[in-house]
């Protein structure tokens, strides 16, 4: 039997405002062919190192390999995502989770041209990238192989610029959980819609709007990971969606399953990454 666990990591405390969760990720092999390998969406990029083996990730209609001592970002993912071990033997994986105002001032990128793409690092930065890979693959012990991922991590912060309307736009679709119209916003900025579009766009990759839904959606998937009954979800549906069937549909479209199908199906590997 296929065992996994995810381990958390607390992050540098200048890189902790902008990352939402770090860990280890240790499998001893494949999932079961027939389990569910679902990655639901939590508005986080990810900079992965697969220390050990590689993992193929099955995103919309296209797959990615993520290869062994390979430093891959993934951009934002609105669509569920099927993550396997490329090979049945023991895996081993550093996630970095950056919240929508982290990757922005680290990484100096188009993110609009990778949403829902998941792309070697090396691609993204070129040389700096290339010679990280190389101490990572030099560097036996897991826990120095992140230290010298944050120390990276951490001087590219020194060019950190923040957008503090952006950043104020985040804020606001935080606090409210994805129930702020880009109506308000507009409003509460001063800029319009089609402006806020394309600053989201440069420094995310999506729209506020698909951010809000994402942000709404992502309520309900982390209770019902952390055990919460359906039952008990439907009472607050009309907080966050206009009836049931525009619930059945988001949910739907971030998890691939109706929600009773997937109650039937989910296993640990869903729910964790979730909750880790």
């Amino acid at each position: 039997m296929t065992t996994f666990k995810f381990i958390p990591v607390k992050p540098h405390p200048e890189l902790s405002p902008y990352v939402s969760k770090m860990h280890f990720f240790e499998s001893s092999g494949r999932l079961p062919v027939q389990d569910v390998k679902l990655i639901v969406p939590n508005a986080n990029l990810k900079l992965t190192l697969t220390y050990r083996n590689g993992i193929l990730a099955q995103v919309a209609d296209r797959t990615f390999i993520q290869n062994e001592n390979k430093l891959s970002l993934t951009g934002l993912i609105d669509t569920p995502v099927n993550l396997d071990p490329s090979e049945d033997v023991q895996t081993g994986t550093i996630i970095i989770e950056f919240n929508p105002i982290g990757a922005y001032r680290l990484f100096h990128l188009s993110y609009g041209e990778i949403t829902n793409q998941i792309v070697e690092l090396e691609d993204l930065m070129g040389k700096p990238a290339k010679q990280l890979q190389s101490q990572l693959a030099d560097t036996d012990d897991v826990n120095s192989k992140l230290q010298l991922l944050q120390n990276f991590l951490v001087k590219l912060l020194k060019n950190a610029k923040p957008d503090l309307i952006y950043d104020f736009c985040i804020d606001r679709i935080s606090a409210s959980k994805g129930l702020i119209s880009v109506a308000q916003l507009e409003k509460e900025t001063g800029y319009s819609s089609r402006w806020l579009h394309k600053k989201f766009l440069e420094h995310l990759g999506t729209g506020p709007k698909n951010l809000s839904e994402i942000i709404r959606f992502k309520q309900f998937y982390k209770a019902y990971s952390g055990g919460a009954e359906l039952q008990s979800l439907k009472e607050h549906i009309y907080t966050y969606y206009h009836d049931q069937s525009h619930f059945i549909r988001a949910f739907k479209r971030f998890t691939g399953f109706t929600p009773t199908d997937l109650q039937k199906s989910i296993n640990d590997l869903a729910l964790k990454h979730y909750t880790s």
